[in-house]
């Protein structure tokens, strides 16, 4: 999952063969190392479709989710399993790298208290037989810290370790996200310094999921302290201007974030790709 990535979000959130075809065409056209394609509705995803995208511009994948409520891992972990199974197997069999995101729960899962232990041991039971099934596929499972408003199970780089070593599977990684950093950690170089040892990639968004550098997030911060650490994962691009109505409603995306992908992509990725180069990481 090493390179300059992007999420396909910029484009579309519906996988289908008229969105794979725009995204992919799209990402070579702005050089990207890889795309994050999100499986909104998996079992629908025509994988040999993809996977053939894929291989013919050279382009590596990483796929990424949030589970539906029918199979939140907190409440009903078999449903999880079989969820994940089912992405992980289209993730191996577009060619993709790793399945990431929210594979924990959902986007929106809040019980209004806060997590219990048994939620916890209902999560490290799906996610060590998810772990399972992904490691007969190649596949690596990520698990992403997300802010208290989309989620109350992982909210922080250290809730993430800690989930990670309960699982206790060496093909299971922290996932971290600027946006959500920005909004959960005591600065964001000390979410990373925690989550060291596990991350291997990293989302950067701004602080309004807009245009990065043009909000509030401490830029020379995250890249500062993912090149003292030694980073040598996954930089994704994420910028949402491309929101179904359902997925607007879960990351609370009200008004638009950017005037259009001309402005993300023309502002945003030659910052962030500065940075990244500022600092040693590409």
């Amino acid at each position: 999952m090493e390179g300059f990535g992007v999420h396909t979000s910029m484009w579309t959130m519906n996988w289908d063969r008229a969105g794979a075809e725009k995204a992919i065409a799209a990402a070579v056209k702005y050089e990207m190392d890889f795309i994050e394609i999100a499986l909104l509705n998996a079992p629908a995803v025509d994988a040999d479709h993809s996977r053939k995208l894929l291989e013919k511009h050279k382009l590596r994948s990483v796929c990424s989710l949030g589970l539906p409520e029918h199979a939140w891992a907190s409440v009903h972990p078999e449903k999880a399993v079989e969820h994940l199974k089912i992405a992980i197997d289209k993730t191996a069999d577009m060619g993709a790298e790793a399945l990431s995101g929210v594979i924990f729960g959902g986007i929106g899962e809040r019980t209004g208290v806060p997590p219990t232990e048994k939620e916890y041991d209902n999560i490290a039971r799906a996610l060590q037989a998810a772990a399972k099934h992904a490691k007969t596929r190649g596949i690596q499972l990520g698990v992403e810290a997300v802010n208290r408003y989309e989620n109350h199970l992982i909210n922080t780089a250290r809730q993430a370790v800690d989930m990670i070593e309960r699982v206790g599977a060496d093909n299971v990684f922290v996932h971290l996200d600027t946006y959500h950093m920005n909004i959960e950690e005591k600065g964001a170089a000390n979410g990373i310094l925690d989550a060291r040892d596990h991350i291997k990639y990293i989302h950067l968004s701004e602080s309004d999921r807009g245009t990065p550098g043009y909000g509030n997030v401490p830029w020379d911060e995250i890249y500062a302290a993912l090149a003292a650490i030694g980073f040598k994962g996954g930089l994704a691009m994420e910028s949402f201007i491309n929101m179904p109505p359902e997925v607007a409603y879960g990351l609370a995306v009200w008004r638009p974030v950017a005037k259009d992908e001309a402005e993300v992509m023309g502002n945003g990725l030659p910052f962030l790709r500065n940075k990244a180069r500022q600092y040693g990481l590409i």
